[in-house]
């Protein structure tokens, strides 16, 4: 099974891609600065949290490009 995220972490990250898509990356230390950043975040422990799917949205950004691509390249 997979790990339970509050809602908070999970809005509070797609609030983020959605403004600072370019920033976003699958480095967990970057994306730890980018949320210090932009956000009022104060616990370190919700920072990382947030900072951690940060990295798995990055990822199936990443998976769902590649998919994009591929799929163009077929037709």
């Amino acid at each position: 099974m997979g790990k339970v995220r509050p809602a908070m972490i999970k809005r509070t990250a797609r609030e983020l891609i959605e403004k600072f898509p370019d920033e976003i990356t699958t480095d967990f230390e970057k994306n730890k600065k980018i949320v210090e950043k932009y956000t009022n975040i104060t616990s370190k422990k919700v920072r990382n949290r947030v900072a951690g799917y940060l990295v798995r949205l990055a990822k199936l950004r990443l998976i769902e490009g590649v998919k994009v691509e591929s799929e163009e390249e077929a037709r």
